[in-house]
């Protein structure tokens, strides 16, 4: 194998055993980089040479595919130029190691400014509450949403009309604050938000007196929202764009509106099915007949035959809730209610003694039979 003159050595630069472990190369390379790092050594040419030729062996003793290659061919600068692939100053490869090194324990290196991206504004959800009916033939809603918009009097700068924000003076823009400190391993700068514009980069003398500086104010916007027929308590309707103003140009968000129906003194849903319970007279259960059944359109007869039981169910299909997930409607549920007389006269009482009688079924009595004999006769 060629000798160390003919190419680039990194077990030599990064001072290992060409069988030392990935844990050994990972450990020998922090001990490097704290050592050689420029922001450690300012104004040191060597070390910064040293820094990059560290940063290029690590990037290629810690990925095992190129290790395998570099140990074929034998030092770098026998390397065939199809080796590699990447550049040895992508520093992709270990990008997570220097913030693992630096970012946490010293604070970062060099200064960074604040980027300004577009932000898109936040969602905002509200409940709607409909009624029965809303919901069942659909709506058209006014809702009133309370949100953050931009100020219309200063558009959004903050600062009172006729001014303009100004340039921080304690961090010149950038919203941060550089701080040196030397340490066992040299000297290092320490990057902090900037205290004074809470890194925003400027400041305002004269906010504007309508939003208070904050370049956002509260408004109550107004929008007509259509409820679909068929919409149930959960039903969630998307608005999009009338969410918060999105932040640096940013777009908005959108607003979801949370469906909630109200209880209907009639009509009990459940799913896509309406249940609805009608008070029978005892003479029709007994004889049979037709008795009107509340629905969504208006009342409708329902026949009932003799013998109708307390407590029976009879089902009028496609009269319940429009179905959002297909065609058609649910069905109407009727439960059956033998409603009981309270106040009888005494001839409806001696005509229920005397049914009682006929059919051998034990009652109070109250002597009426006796006293109108001749309506039985």
């Amino acid at each position: 194998m060629p000798g160390p003159a003919s190419g680039k050595d990194y077990y030599e630069i990064l001072g290992v055993r060409r069988d030392a472990s990935q844990e050994e190369i990972k450990k020998a390379y922090r001990k490097l980089v704290r050592q050689y790092h420029p922001d450690a050594n300012p104004g040191n040419k060597e070390a910064e040479e040293k820094f990059k030729l560290i940063n290029e062996a690590y990037e290629v003793l810690s990925d095992p595919q190129k290790k395998a290659q570099y140990d074929q061919f034998g030092f770098a600068g026998d390397v065939p130029p199809s080796y590699g692939g990447e550049s040895a100053w992508d520093f992709g490869g270990f990008g997570d190691l220097f913030g693992d090194l630096f970012g946490d324990f010293f604070g970062g290196f060099g200064p960074r400014r604040e980027v300004r991206t577009p932000q898109r504004g936040l969602d905002l959800e509200m409940p709607l509450i409909v009624t029965l009916m809303e919901a069942a033939y659909g709506a058209t809603k006014v809702v009133h949403i309370p949100k953050w918009e931009r100020c219309a009097s200063c558009g959004g700068s903050g600062a009172a009309p006729g001014t303009s924000p100004v340039r921080c003076s304690l961090c010149g823009g950038k919203g941060q604050v550089e701080t040196r400190s030397k340490t066992p391993f040299g000297e290092f700068v320490t990057v902090r938000t900037c205290s004074s514009c809470g890194g925003a980069g400027y400041v305002i003398n004269d906010p504007c007196k309508d939003c208070g500086g904050r370049g956002r104010t509260r408004v109550k916007r107004k929008i007509e929202v259509n409820i679909p027929p068929g919409a149930d308590t959960g039903t969630r309707l998307r608005i999009r764009g009338e969410g918060e103003e999105g932040k640096n140009g940013g777009p908005p968000g959108d607003l979801f509106l949370v469906i909630e129906v109200e209880e209907d003194p009639v009509f009990q849903r459940r799913g896509d099915d309406l249940h609805v319970t009608v008070d029978v007279p005892f003479p029709v259960a007994v004889l049979g007949g037709k008795v009107k059944v509340p629905t969504l359109e208006g009342e409708e007869e329902l026949e009932l035959s003799p013998g109708t039981q307390a407590g029976s169910i009879k089902k009028l299909r496609g009269l319940g809730m429009p179905r959002q997930r297909g065609s058609g409607r649910g069905d109407l549920i009727v439960h059956i209610n033998i409603a009981v007389p309270r106040n009888l006269t005494d001839k409806q009482r001696a005509l229920i003694e005397a049914l009682a009688l006929e059919m051998d079924v034990p009652v109070k009595s109250s002597g009426l039979i006796e006293k109108l004999k001749g309506l039985f006769a």
